[in-house]
């Protein structure tokens, strides 16, 4: 079964075939990176109209790539939430209308779980039960996935997310867009223990997560230090501030996978590619003796593979939408749209 995947979620316009879910036949990915480096960060007016300029030739590359045309393709999938709405109605849009020109299936794909189901395709032999770190720069949570469509929340951002977090001290530092990656980059010769920062709890739920302190904290550091007219050293305050908030995500995966009595651990996310949080996920899944998972490279950011991968388990499912979808700012990963049918 092929399944052609439109994402059009935030500053990246992506389509891709896969057959069965897990092999890709074709991915394509327009990135909007050098458009948004000017402003500091992605602009919604801006990301949309890239996402209605490119969307045609996105789709068609990706039917040219994986050498099929539409009449070949079994059902169409496209990120309906969460994310930029404007750029998510661009996606969303666009599929309803290639579905209802062309007869085929509509799949409403929520953001979170195709990065989960980018796993599926680096790793051919996942099957849930497993617990999953999921971290972006708009949404940080872990979740038991009991099946491809059922999840089960165990903690939460409350507010910021990882990623939102690094964007904003790579920006305080003067890196330019993308911060996280860019951030990543210079800390790798810093000192992590250089600077403290504080390591957050959650009195309501110890399992949740709040990154506006850390975020809080390292903006301080350096508007103080600023006003002292003391120097510091970028690579110091990087490697440090990364060092807290990959510790915070490591200690609150440990406690999930106490609670949730299983051994194997996935990772999701676009801060999935942070080195640290990879070399420090994997030391510690060493430790404990689980399995893991971790996604390509290529597969970490926003991609059209994913969509299409975890559009195939929503079919396989039953969850077929109708032309009354519409894009979503913000979708807990449980309340996925969907229209059951009997296959």
């Amino acid at each position: 079964m092929k399944i052609l995947g439109i994402e059009s979620s935030c500053d990246e316009t992506a389509a891709s075939v896969v057959e069965d879910g897990r092999n890709v036949l074709s991915n394509v990915i327009s990135t909007q990176i050098e458009k948004h480096i000017i402003y500091g960060g992605v602009v919604p007016e801006i990301a949309s109209r890239l996402h209605s300029e490119n969307i045609c030739y996105v789709v068609q590359k990706a039917l040219l790539d994986a050498d099929c045309s539409l009449e070949d393709i079994d059902a169409i999938a496209v990120t309906y939430a969460p994310g930029l709405i404007g750029a998510l109605l661009v996606g969303v849009n666009y599929a309803k209308g290639l579905a209802l020109g062309s007869g085929k299936p509509l799949i409403a794909v929520h953001h979170l779980r195709a990065h989960i189901a980018a796993n599926y395709i680096t790793h051919k032999e996942l099957e849930p039960h497993f617990v999953c770190l999921l971290v972006s720069g708009g949404n940080t949570l872990l979740c038991k996935v009991n099946d491809y469509t059922e999840f089960e929340v165990i903690g939460k951002t409350c507010d910021d997310a990882a990623g939102e977090a690094m964007d904003k001290a790579a920006r305080t530092l003067g890196l330019p867009y993308p911060g996280g990656v860019n951030l990543d980059k210079i800390s790798k010769d810093g000192d992590k223990n250089k600077y403290s920062f504080p390591r957050p709890h959650v009195d309501d739920n110890p399992m949740d997560f709040s990154f506006s302190g850390l975020k809080t904290s390292v903006i301080n550091l350096l508007h103080n230090s600023e006003q002292k007219g003391v120097s510091l050293d970028a690579a110091d305050v990087g490697a440090s501030f990364i060092n807290a908030v990959t510790d915070y995500l490591v200690d609150n995966t440990v406690s999930a996978m106490k609670i949730a009595e299983l051994d194997k651990l996935v990772l999701a996310g676009g801060v999935s590619a942070n080195s640290v949080l990879r070399a420090k996920i994997k030391e510690t899944a060493n430790k404990n003796k689980w399995q893991l998972f971790l996604p390509d490279l290529s597969l970490c950011g926003d991609n059209g593979a994913m969509v299409a991968s975890q559009g195939y388990y929503e079919y396989m499912a039953g969850h077929i939408a109708d032309m009354s979808l519409n894009g979503k700012a913000s979708e807990n990963i449980n309340d996925n749209y969907t229209k059951n049918i009997q296959l």
